[in-house]
């Protein structure tokens, strides 16, 4: 389900803007939720279909007048895996979805959500990266999301800006 990362311009491009907003977002865990996702697929935590949620949505102000990376948790409470295959803003022309695996990085076209568990994204490992931003966005902006899944419906996520060095383990 992977399909072949950009070479030249376009890739050294996104290697320095990720590189830049990683760093400065500094490596967090999946730390304190702050309500900025949606639900889901509606049920009982005994179901046999995915029952989805998005928690610790947050972007870190960009150093990049045309790109950001941004992070958050997708939460199944099901007893059926989904797969995220998606996402879209109106506030960037492409949104893509990467992995990082020993130091590189990689675009995938997928992420699977495991039945009971979770697919996080966060500083130094999966990750959304915001091309061609239709405008900077700032600290104290929401970014509003739309993922798509394989199996269930459409989840709208309200994204915030923080500050370039937010670290959500510290909330700061």
């Amino acid at each position: 389900m992977k399909r072949p990362t950009p070479t030249g311009r376009h890739l050294a491009l996104t290697g320095i803007a990720i590189t830049g907003a990683l760093t400065l977002a500094g490596c967090g865990g999946s730390g304190p939720s702050d309500s900025s996702g949606s639900s889901g697929s509606s049920g009982s935590s005994g179901s046999s279909r995915a029952e989805l949620s998005v928690g610790a949505s947050y972007m870190p102000q960009p150093v990049s007048a045309d790109m950001a990376a941004g992070f958050l948790t997708i939460t199944n409470k099901g007893g059926t895996k989904d797969e995220l295959t998606s996402v879209s803003s109106n506030s960037a022309g492409e949104i893509t979805m990467h992995e990082t695996n020993g130091g590189a990085m990689e675009e995938v076209t997928s992420f699977e959500v495991p039945a009971h568990g979770q697919l996080v994204f966060k500083s130094g490992g999966n990750h959304l990266m915001f091309e061609k931003l239709k405008r900077r966005p700032e600290q104290g902006d929401t970014i509003t999301l739309k993922l798509k899944f394989a199996k269930s419906g459409p989840l709208t996520v309200e994204m915030p800006v923080k500050s370039a060095t937010y670290n959500p383990s510290t909330g700061h």
